[in-house]
């Protein structure tokens, strides 16, 4: 059987308050948890997260943000309550048009620098006629 699940390995400078962020973040225990390593295993959404102990993390690069969309409004606020009781520093966003979209989101940042967004899309494109047309292959 064929499993499809997102793998994503970040590397962390400080794995104990990584680990309680993505605690809070996903609201699960690490299904491993070394001393240098720790893996959580989601099945909503599915992914395999993993974080490696880094002595030095370049900041920057390619990566703008990580985010989990969700199905409903509710499931965003959910996401609010647990990051507060958690005490996260968080953003929200509701009936913004972002990436052509309209959505409901809150924003979080891991103690590395790295921002993710749970998210609810509402309104799945605001400009369909800007939409490019392309044609492939002759």
């Amino acid at each position: 059987m064929a499993v499809l699940k997102t793998h994503v390995a970040l590397n962390v400078t400080n794995l104990v308050k990584s680990v309680e962020f993505y605690q809070a973040m996903f609201g699960m225990e690490p299904v491993k948890y070394k001393a240098d390593y720790a893996k959580f295993d989601i099945s909503h959404p599915a992914l395999n997260l993993t974080l490696n102990l880094a002595n030095h993390i370049q900041s920057g690069g390619a990566l703008s943000h990580l985010g989990v969309q969700v199905e409903s409004t509710q499931a965003v606020h959910s996401a609010i309550q647990r990051f507060t009781e958690a005490g996260l520093a968080l953003f929200t966003e509701e009936d913004i048009d972002c990436c052509y979209a309209v959505q409901d989101k809150v924003w979080v940042t891991d103690p590395d620098g790295n921002r993710w967004e749970i998210f609810v899309v509402k309104v799945a494109d605001t400009t369909p006629s800007e939409n490019w047309k392309h044609s492939c292959c002759g």
